[in-house]
């Protein structure tokens, strides 16, 4: 196989030209960072774990009418993936109180929410990705207003189907992190990942933190949690 163009780096994976303009290839790296690259690591197989794991759920979602850029799993690190115009919006789904949010608003984290909340962050590491409204998003251009109210469907869509999921692996989805991208055609997909790097996943039964908090708060076991995960979705069945 000819030397392939890197088009891209970034703190959890290496993006790769095709032969195929409208594919690329993905390699998840083991590289962890949190605080916006402030706290940096290495989570020993986290790359090879987040790349099943997220076509694993990529292809869940797909049967259930979610549009992804799943193409197909070439590794156990290296996915192809269509390649899209990534929204400059991180999509933040919230079912408990936990992280930044539980320090914005004072409120105990693991507090259930009455409903879902959807917010939007600018992807801008420069700014610490901010928070922002619907009328910044508009204002900013990072978004129209008929992109907002799609990211909102699929987001919500995409939690209902996740909650199931992980709910048969005895796990509690407490919030999550979603990208998504534009295709040629117009049409927004998910894209980039769905793992303990971009979910915050408890133990249904104890509460332990399963995911990539126990590497932000020096928890230890990262390792053995995100194992842990990956096992429980692979068998579907809660240990």
């Amino acid at each position: 196989m000819a030397e392939e163009t890197l088009l891209y780096e970034g703190k959890a994976k290496k993006v790769f030209a095709t032969s195929d303009p409208g594919v690329v290839r993905v390699l998840y790296k083991d590289d962890a960072t949190a605080f916006n690259g402030e706290k940096r690591g290495t989570i020993v197989g986290k790359g090879a774990i987040n790349n099943q794991m997220s076509n694993l759920l990529f292809r869940y979602l797909e049967e259930h009418g979610v549009p992804t850029h799943f193409v197909e799993e070439v590794s156990e690190r290296e996915t192809l993936v269509r390649k899209v115009e990534i929204i400059p919006l991180e999509v933040v789904v919230r079912n408990l109180a936990a992280g930044s949010f539980s320090k914005r608003f004072g409120i105990e984290e693991g507090t259930v929410l009455e409903r879902p909340l959807v917010e939007f962050y600018y992807k801008n590491d420069a700014l610490g990705d901010p928070l922002v409204t619907d009328d910044h998003a508009l204002i900013l251009h990072l978004a129209t207003e008929k992109d907002l109210a799609e990211l909102r469907r699929l987001a919500l869509a995409v939690n209902d189907l996740l909650i199931q999921r992980f709910r048969e692996a005895g796990l509690i989805l407490v919030d999550f992190k979603l990208e998504f991208g534009r295709l040629p055609s117009g049409e927004l997909v998910l894209a980039d990942e769905i793992s303990p790097d971009t979910c915050r996943l408890w133990d249904e039964r104890t509460r332990e933190k399963l995911d990539k908090d126990r590497f932000r708060r020096d928890l230890g076991g990262v390792e053995e949690a995100y194992q842990e995960v990956w096992a429980r979705l692979k068998g579907g069945v809660a240990r």
